[in-house]
């Protein structure tokens, strides 16, 4: 496929897993690709294969204000246009919130919620503008987390609950501008992220018992969802919150019976 020929698209949070795998797969459907996280040295690895004149790296952190207005211009330096927007960049932690620090709180939200709104601020009059086929697009990376509790993270529940929302209210203010907003909602995924649990056997057995398609989603999973919301193909969807999860969602919360009568 070819989708995405002449098409501009920001992928923030591409160093690694689900950030790097979306950009590698706008890249083979043909679009010039903006790539984004805080180490240079690492985005460099993952643009190692991929055409120099399709590909434009800058790094910063889009916590930062005045850095999203910054990645945004230098965008349209390069290509003259934006086309699509990924905000993928997200960071996570674990832990009772009676013990977090300001530091846990603000440095998180900072990235998580704060980064994509500004961004999204810097980028919604580019979007307005483009002459992709299916308008432009805005694609957050949420969490089945913020759909749902988890038991151990109020403060990254909290972040992707906002993006959740925000993608609901973002798709009404711009669906008039032509511009659609959607969010892919992973559960566990093989990302750097997800280490520490995928390590520990007796974590992994009680998330396999919770995932019906019984496997760990592979950043390729996302990124595939992440291109079909992009494209043509996805032009009268606006405003959803797409699991990508395995199935996770499908369930009340109740145990399975039939797996405990075995």
């Amino acid at each position: 496929m070819d989708r995405f020929s002449n098409s501009t698209v920001i992928v923030t949070g591409s160093s690694s897993g689900i950030g790097a795998a979306t950009a590698h797969r706008f890249v083979r459907e043909g679009a010039n690709v903006v790539l984004n996280s805080r180490t240079r040295e690492d985005l460099e690895k993952v643009a190692a294969d991929m055409d120099e004149e399709r590909t434009l790296i800058v790094d910063g952190d889009v916590g930062k204000k005045g850095f999203a207005k910054t990645l945004v211009e230098k965008t349209l330096d390069r290509f003259g246009g934006l086309d699509v927007l990924v905000n993928n960049a997200g960071v996570a932690t674990a832990g009772m919130l009676a013990e977090a620090e300001d530091d846990d709180i603000e440095s998180l939200i900072d990235i998580n919620v704060k980064g994509l709104l500004y961004l999204c601020r810097a980028a919604i009059p580019a979007l307005s503008e483009s002459t992709a086929k299916g308008g432009g697009a805005i694609i957050n990376t949420s969490s089945v987390s913020g759909t749902g509790g988890d038991w151990t993270m109020p403060i990254y529940n909290a972040s992707k609950g906002a993006i959740t929302n925000l993608t609901r209210g973002l798709a009404l203010q711009l669906g008039p501008k032509g511009v659609r907003v959607n969010a892919v909602c992973p559960s566990l995924t093989k990302t750097g992220m997800s280490e520490g649990i995928r390590d520990d056997e007796r974590l992994m057995d009680a998330f396999l018992q919770r995932i019906p398609l019984g496997r760990v989603g592979e950043p390729e999973d996302v990124a595939d969802v992440i291109a079909f919301l992009a494209s043509e193909d996805a032009r009268f969807v606006t405003g959803a919150n797409l699991p990508v999860d395995g199935g996770v969602s499908a369930s009340n919360g109740q145990p399975n019976f039939m797996a405990l009568k075995n």
